[in-house]
């Protein structure tokens, strides 16, 4: 069995250095730009782009509602949000071309979740080989492409292939 450890997770998630309100909730009130992160808005979700990625490209799907659970969303919106994960998806394989994609949720602070009472999912594309010792001894993640670089990307794309909601 292959374990996977990432100090820098324990560092975030016992800080008390939390923003007022609701990070997602924020990013929701505008329209997609770099400052909120998003890249793309549905109608009851969006796509941000997660400002600490554990790799390129790595999306968070999240939807409008303040829940901390999906069975607390309405069909409709988890629906969506199923519509934006496969999206998504879709996205990350044609701009990055990634040997795998990892889709997943942490439900409660024991799970992992360093935004406990907002929902979302991390969409992230997989490299063979994409980690190593350094992750590990130096307490280090190298993100070789810009924030502001993968921004760009998706939206061009978004705008080239725009989804149908």
């Amino acid at each position: 069995m292959e374990i996977t450890f990432s100090p820098w997770r324990l560092d975030y998630i016992k800080s008390d250095k939390k923003e007022e309100g609701c990070i997602f909730c924020k990013a929701m009130e505008g329209a997609p730009s770099f400052d909120n992160l998003v890249v793309l808005k549905a109608p009851n979700s969006a796509l941000i782009l997660n400002r600490f990625p554990y790799n390129n490209g790595h999306l968070l799907a999240v939807p409008k509602s303040h829940k901390d659970s999906l069975y607390a969303l309405s069909s409709e919106e988890r629906n969506e949000l199923n519509q934006l994960l496969c999206y998504a998806e879709k996205a990350i394989r044609l701009i990055y071309q990634p040997n795998g994609i990892n889709i997943g949720m942490n439900l409660g602070e024991a799970a992992g979740a360093g935004i406990v009472d907002h929902i979302h999912y991390h969409i992230l594309p997989r490299w063979r080989g994409d980690t190593n010792f350094v992750t590990i001894t130096g307490n280090l993640r190298v993100i070789p492409e810009s924030l502001e670089d993968t921004y760009k990307k998706f939206r061009d794309f978004f705008e080239k292939d725009p989804p149908s909601f």
